[in-house]
């Protein structure tokens, strides 16, 4: 179908009603991790379940958020999760995104390379060309335009001429119509990791007025883009949208976050200083076992520092159910690269996936870098909470909005819930 230029009313077919009519502004947020999408893959998977659990088995995880942010392979995630088909639905369930990373992953980056292959090749150029990773996007996202997603999406970027991050926020369209792109010049962008695969050059064009991107991986701006998405929705009420004005505050309170992680290796001993202080530019960027340290270490600091500035400020205003964390930092040392898509590791993720649904709610320590537990529930629990607050403010959404569409005659109503009982699960 041919594309338009996004306005207002455009903008309003968004298949979530706005927060105006609702309690909450619900926020979910994606990791950048490449392979180790898998493990959000999973996480996402099990959400969508219970939210079909409640609301028929058409319910897709696009219609429950006000916005979803993703980075890297997180920004791919959020781009399968919330474009449309011809019928104005998602073009994937969650649980087509397992099977999308085990059948393409080993074509994106094939294993054929030994470790001396691979150290002369990240002399000359990136270990791989991402020819295969940039016809399989276009082909799945085809002509697709970040103002079409079905609910708002921001995936950030970093522009390496102007040394600047460039977010890709559906919110932003109407004032900055150049941001307009293809969503699959957009994933191939944010998931350009530095050595591992080429920077992406693309142009928009604005009443004939020409703009250019020169755009790397988004983990080198923001790795967990929680804080993004979160800003993105701040910038709306500065602007006084009135699809935000809610009658009530409008502080961290009324946020409801889930963010993914893509997992992490916090095994002691990854690196020391005895062996850092050995190395030069090239002991830097490629490390004996296969694995890139700077970009390992900036990516999981600012990873964990969103982590714990969000843990504190929900914690202080007393509203820490309202913001969910899900990570894994016990990843394997040798299964926990970005690029290692055997089948052996691929299964590893997926079962690193699964068992992280039975760990209980953690938040990291910055002291040890470890994820402590501070719930006795687990992540499996908190979901299936979470997927209920969903459900009740998607509902109530629906009740008080003049925009919300005609109820489904199809939709499975005896599986959902009674709304009064969740209105007591809300306040208590």
């Amino acid at each position: 179908y041919k594309h338009r230029n996004i306005t207002d009313m455009e903008r309003q077919k968004s298949i979530v009603q706005p927060p105006l009519y609702g309690d909450l502004i619900t926020v979910l947020s994606i990791d950048g991790g490449g392979i180790r999408g898998l493990i959000p893959a999973m996480i996402l998977e099990f959400l969508e379940s219970e939210l079909q659990k409640l609301d028929g088995e058409d319910a897709r995880i696009a219609d429950y958020f006000d916005i979803i942010s993703g980075t890297s392979s997180g920004g791919l995630i959020t781009a399968m999760l919330t474009a449309p088909n011809e019928k104005r639905r998602p073009l994937f369930a969650a649980k087509d995104i397992k099977q999308f990373y085990l059948q393409e992953c080993p074509k994106i980056f094939p294993q054929d390379c030994n470790i001396i292959t691979k150290i002369i090749k990240s002399l000359s150029g990136p270990l791989y060309d991402g020819n295969y990773l940039h016809n399989t996007i276009r082909k799945k996202l085809k002509d697709i335009k970040l103002g079409e997603t079905l609910t708002n999406v921001a995936i950030p970027t970093f522009d390496i001429k102007t040394l600047q991050p460039t977010i890709f926020s559906s919110y932003e369209i109407v004032e900055k119509p150049y941001l307009n792109a293809k969503l699959s010049d957009i994933c191939i962008a944010t998931s350009a990791a530095p050595t591992y695969l080429p920077p992406h050059y693309f142009e928009t064009y604005h009443k004939g007025e020409k703009h250019e991107f020169n755009l790397v991986d988004g983990g080198v701006a923001a790795n967990n883009p929680t804080l993004i998405a979160m800003g993105e929705i701040a910038k709306q009420l500065i602007r006084k949208n009135p699809d935000f004005q809610l009658p009530q505050s409008l502080e961290y309170r009324r946020y409801l976050v889930i963010s993914v992680g893509t997992g992490e290796c916090k095994i002691d001993g990854k690196y020391t200083a005895n062996k850092a202080s050995k190395w030069g530019l090239f002991g830097w960027w490629f490390n004996a076992n296969g694995s890139t340290p700077l970009l390992d270490i900036f990516t999981q600091a600012s990873t964990d520092m969103v982590d714990f500035h969000l843990s504190v400020v929900f914690k202080s205003l007393n509203v820490e159910k309202h913001y969910l964390r899900i990570q894994e930092d016990g990843l394997e040392r040798t299964l926990s690269s970005l690029d290692k898509a055997t089948g052996e590791n691929l299964k590893y993720l997926i079962e690193a996936g699964e068992n992280l649904l039975n760990k209980k709610v953690s938040n990291v320590n910055l002291e040890n870098g470890k994820f402590v537990p501070y719930k006795e529930e687990t992540n499996r629990q908190a979901l299936e909470e979470f997927a209920e607050k969903l459900s009740l403010e998607k509902r109530r959404r629906n009740l008080n909005s003049p925009r919300a569409p005609t109820p489904d005659p199809h939709t499975c109503l005896e599986t959902r819930p009674n709304i009064g009982e969740l209105e007591k699960l809300r306040i208590a």
